[in-house]
């Protein structure tokens, strides 16, 4: 069954570049990093701040990534059903659960390709320090992870959201606004006086606690538990939503 699972998502990452619209996607996002990193002024620039540091990038990127995530998984179901094509795919030798799968490996092999030119980033901070490689390592390596399993996380959603409509730009919609209420959502709640002392659980059940949690290089298995409950739910919601066409 691996076999037909690596043809799908192989399929899905060359038709992602198989336009000029996956490359300007990917393109975009290093240039919207790199521009206020490098050529705004402020605090996000590096050669302002006079600190080297990737803090600009790991702080920009969830929000870039909002955009970004589901603008990559928007078409991966939401087009099958649009063009007659789901059939099609559900005939193949393959379990519900092993098609969502190859989607959503897909979308995390796209995310990985656009994260990967970064590196370029983290090697200029590098050089730039004083003395060359001052550079806090583990909480640079614990962000980048973080900051994976974060885009990760919006990519189940965005396969998700394209199993629910044949409308990729409401698939788009429907990711954004699950990933926005994922990662400041809860935080937001639980400001509110209504909850109490239960503020802390509410905090604890968004995104973005754990993502600073990891931020700081170190790695704990709770949030790496949540990180990974939080894809699977929703890989086998959308398996539901699969399933449910045949009822």
């Amino acid at each position: 069954m691996i076999a037909p699972m690596f043809v799908l998502l192989k399929k899905e990452v060359s038709q992602f570049f198989s336009s000029i619209t996956g490359y300007i996607m990917v393109v975009l996002f290093l240039v919207t990093i790199g521009l206020f990193m490098w050529v705004f002024p402020g605090a996000t620039n590096v050669l302002d701040s006079g600190y080297a540091t990737l803090d600009t990038l790991f702080e920009l990127a969830p929000w870039v990534f909002l955009f970004l995530v589901p603008a990559v998984t928007m078409r991966m179901f939401a087009d099958e059903q649009k063009s007659g094509t789901m059939e099609l795919l559900l005939t193949r030798p393959l379990t519900d659960m092993q098609i969502v799968l190859s989607k959503y490996l897909a979308a995390v092999v796209l995310i990985l390709l656009a994260l990967l030119p970064t590196l370029v980033f983290y090697y200029s901070v590098v050089r730039l320090g004083n003395p060359v490689g001052n550079l806090d390592v583990g909480g640079t390596w614990g962000s980048y992870i973080g900051l994976f399993f974060l885009a990760a996380v919006y990519a189940s959603l965005g396969i998700f959201a394209s199993s629910l409509t044949q409308n990729s730009i409401v698939a788009f919609l429907i990711t954004v606004a699950l990933a926005f209420f994922l990662y400041v959502g809860f935080d937001s709640i639980s400001t509110l006086p209504i909850f109490g002392n239960a503020d802390t659980v509410l905090t604890k059940l968004g995104i973005q606690e754990h993502y600073q949690s990891i931020s700081r290089g170190v790695i704990d298995s709770r949030d790496i538990i949540y990180f990974i409950s939080v894809i699977v739910i929703f890989l086998f919601f959308t398996r539901t939503v699969l399933q449910s066409r045949k009822w």
